[in-house]
């Protein structure tokens, strides 16, 4: 009976939330309602027509915009065959982590007929975020910008710039991506390159038959132009230049940074950055371009570009003349990374500090492994094995049974253990020569455990196990702060000296180095389950990714709200 009348309970408080979303909005704030329906959509990409999954039959999706403080109710009905889930790419989630999204961590997929609808508040994030699909592959075409004005009365660090312009970097395959999906897991071996990258979803006029619908940007002459840019692409770090024109350099991940000017950006996979162009160039056609930042060893990858026009509208002649292509950096040029990279320092916000006293030191290896098998279409991996990877020696499983968040909730047993090693389990000279008994990892469901308020550290070191690679490492439910970024292993006897506890950039999605390692802190403050993993799709599928438990506070500002009605169930 006891039972019983907790179970009533904490569906009558889940109902009461559901009703208080409802409620008008506070002074300066609004609710934004939003009907998602996932379906199948007929596009014509490079001469083929087939059919993706979209939403609203938009690719990309469509654009929210917010303002800081806002509220954002989408209801997600699933109209398509495959389960999907829907992912707020960089939304804190503040104790709602029943809407973050990634499927079998913190809700199960919603079924086709299905229905689910996310309730959450942005809280002190501005500027740009996305949302996409975090089921199986369908982010490839499931994805749309998120983007967060100041609060009514408030204004950006800058000046006010005349056109506010979503760039959202993607990549496109002519096969079916569920199909993709399943025949690089049968095989174990990599999975096809794309046919093209996309911006706004056209692969521009360096393409077969993608001339007629190439994006074009009119601009007049002296105004100022605040781009956007969002890395989409399913596997792929991207360099992204205009041609004859700077970059201003003002935000990244919903963060502002110190400005500064660059000729070129690298935006990872789960990226955002911010710049402004000054259109000060003498009237003509630009192109804006967008092409592979390649970093593993002989892999193979898309070596082809993306174009979108920037077009002056004051042309007397020339109007149809071929535009002017930016110089792009070599696909392996590290350097450039390095350098650009090197020049993110945020704008400290009053009251808010690094943590320097820490109280979780963790050390987490990425990269990819490999997986012993008898030889056969089920192994078509490198040396007739399957690719694997992971964090510490563990590949992560999902569950399937329930999520992770409602089996933590529920106290639902034999989903998961919290064994992940806060270290690695064996030290090695991780960027150099590894042994062949390193190769193969354990598999499992591992999580950890984090007390609230607790101040993290995690030293993120990529691996030389099958070959050293750049990974953009993705933590849900925070951004975190990058104090130190530098190539060979962390050495924390010489390199903690040099981290920079001052202005270190604000982020969501960290690029780890090309051999090397990078260190994030935050402060445990946002009770949950959270995933934390590689934004490579292609490397997450083979483990590369693990889950947090944050435990709640004290009171109820530190306490995760219930489960809602709807809640999708497995």
């Amino acid at each position: 009976m006891e039972t019983s009348k907790k179970a009533l309970f904490k569906v009558l408080f889940a109902t009461i939330v559901v009703i208080l979303s409802l409620l008008p909005p506070t002074a300066n704030a609004d609710i934004h309602q939003h009907e998602f329906a996932v379906q199948e959509t007929r596009i014509t990409r490079l001469c083929k027509t087939k059919n993706i999954i979209t939403v609203n039959g938009q690719f990309p999706g469509p654009t929210l915009t917010v303002r800081n403080g806002d509220k954002l109710v989408v209801r997600v009905a699933n109209r398509a065959r495959y389960n999907v889930t829907i992912h707020w790419h960089g939304i804190r989630q503040m104790r709602t982590p029943w809407a973050d999204g990634p499927e079998y961590v913190t809700q199960c997929p919603i079924k086709p007929g299905g229905v689910y609808t996310y309730r959450f508040t942005i809280e002190d994030q501005e500027g740009t975020l996305w949302w996409h699909a975090h089921s199986r592959w369908l982010r490839a075409t499931v994805y749309g910008a998120l983007v967060i004005l100041p609060k009514q009365g408030s204004h950006f660090p800058f000046s006010q710039p005349k056109k506010d312009i979503p760039i959202i970097l993607g990549e496109w395959w002519n096969k079916d991506i569920i199909a993709l999906q399943r025949q690089t897991q049968f095989t174990g071996a990599a999975p096809n390159i794309s046919d093209a990258y996309t911006i706004n979803g056209q692969p521009g006029d360096l393409y077969r038959c993608s001339s007629q619908d190439t994006l074009k940007l009119l601009v007049n002459p002296g105004e100022t132009i605040l781009l956007r840019v969002i890395n989409a692409a399913l596997n792929q770090q991207l360099f992204f230049s205009v041609a004859n024109h700077k970059l201003i350099v003002v935000g990244a991940d919903a963060a502002y940074n110190k400005p500064f000017t660059t000729n070129v950006i690298m935006v990872g996979p789960g990226q955002t950055t911010n710049v402004i162009l000054a259109t000060d160039q003498p009237p003509a056609r630009y192109y804006m371009a967008a092409r592979a930042y390649a970093s593993a060893q002989n892999a193979p990858f898309d070596n082809t570009t993306t174009t979108a026009i920037l077009e002056y509208t004051n042309l007397r002649s020339g109007a149809n003349s071929r535009p002017l292509l930016p110089q792009l950096p070599a696909f392996n040029d590290t350097n450039i990374v390095t350098s650009f990279t090197s020049q993110m320092r945020s704008i400290p916000k009053n009251n808010i500090r690094v943590p320097n006293q820490i109280d979780e030191n963790l050390f987490f290896t990425v990269g990819l492994g490999m997986v012993s098998c008898t030889p056969g279409p089920r192994c078509q991996g490198p040396n007739n094995t399957r690719f694997a990877a992971s964090m510490n020696n563990v590949s992560f499983v999902f569950p399937r049974r329930t999520s992770l968040l409602q089996a933590y909730y529920q106290n639902i047993p034999g989903i998961y253990t919290l064994d992940f090693p806060p270290v690695p389990p064996v030290k090695f000279d991780y960027t150099g020569n590894v042994s062949r008994g390193l190769r193969q990892p354990g598999f499992g469901t591992k999580l950890y455990k984090i007390k609230f308020g607790s101040n993290v550290q995690i030293v993120l070191q990529d691996t030389a196990i099958f070959s050293v690679e750049d990974h953009p490492i993705h933590l849900h439910g925070y951004h975190f702060w990058v104090v130190g970024q530098g190539f060979g292993n962390f050495n924390p006897q010489t390199d903690t000296s040099k981290f920079n506890l001052d202005d270190p950039p604000v982020r969501n999605t960290i690029d780890v180095p090309v051999g090397g390692w990078a260190v994030i802190r935050f402060v445990a403050d946002n009770p949950g389950v959270w995933l934390f993993h590689c934004h490579i799709d292609s490397h997450l599928a083979w483990g590369l990714g693990m889950s947090f438990i944050v435990e709640n506070g004290k009171g109820e500002k530190q306490t995760m709200e219930p489960p809602p009605p709807d809640l999708p169930q497995c």
